[in-house]
């Protein structure tokens, strides 16, 4: 497999999964409703190579049915910040991704609870979505929490590298917004010495969380357990 950065000139971007399980605890006969009733309708088309082999852009506005600001979720875990940002914002749309499928089912379970409609819900890797997004189109992103990948052998399959930041610095326009929100200090260190080559600019490194915050429950596991939480946010330039 390429070890090579992935960038929108790539034709065959490398697929080191920086997530670990599809799969977890038998889901509630309520969230395998939720699946079945109400991801068809939140699930942007076009996205997976089944559905676009040919990786054609998509146009994003369209998911929406509107020209909102489009915010986007890496690895949304059980929701609560998506649904929170959508509910605080409602004049912006936000699309999540999330390969496990029992976070998929746990925000479906918290959208129908909180009524809200300017979100859509991709249960797959976030890179077959920035693979046919346009350029310039997310205004703001998200990575909360990611999946820590502490063993040394396994720091490249973390999201915060060039393979995932330059489509994301792509697919986000000229001073867009990125927050990452993490737990493990050797991921702050990788994430302020590999987002900004992509193309961003550092502008807040603290221990204080944004005004608009929600504390989540890996959040809470977190603190339960002695690891303080670090917020770090980046423009695009």
């Amino acid at each position: 497999m390429s070890d090579k950065p992935t960038s929108d000139f790539d034709p065959n971007p490398p697929r080191r999964n920086f997530y670990g399980r599809r799969n977890g605890k038998t889901l509630r006969h309520s969230q395998k409703g939720y699946l079945s009733e109400d991801l068809g309708d939140l699930r942007p088309r076009n996205v997976t190579f089944k559905e676009n082999p040919d990786r054609t852009p998509i146009d994003p506005h369209a998911i929406f049915g509107n020209d909102r600001p489009i915010w986007l979720e890496v690895g949304f875990g059980g929701g609560e910040h998506m649904v929170h940002m959508a509910r605080t914002y409602p004049d912006i749309n936000i699309i999540g991704c999330e390969p496990f499928i029992n976070g998929v089912a746990m925000l479906l379970g918290k959208i129908r609870e909180a009524g809200v409609t300017n979100v859509s819900v991709h249960p797959g890797d976030a890179r077959d979505l920035m693979d046919v997004l346009p350029d310039a189109c997310i205004e703001r992103a998200f990575l909360m929490y990611p999946d820590p990948w502490p063993k040394a052998r396994h720091h490249r399959r973390r999201f915060v590298t060039p393979e995932h930041m330059i489509p994301l610095a792509r697919v986000m326009r000229p001073g867009g917004i990125f927050r990452v929100a993490s737990d493990i200090p050797d991921y702050i260190r990788q994430t302020r010495e590999e987002v900004p080559p992509a193309g961003f600019e550092m502008i807040a490194d603290t221990d204080q969380a944004w005004d608009d915050w929600i504390s989540t429950r890996y959040e809470q596991k977190a603190l339960r357990e002695g690891r303080p939480p670090h917020y770090v946010t980046f423009r695009r330039m």
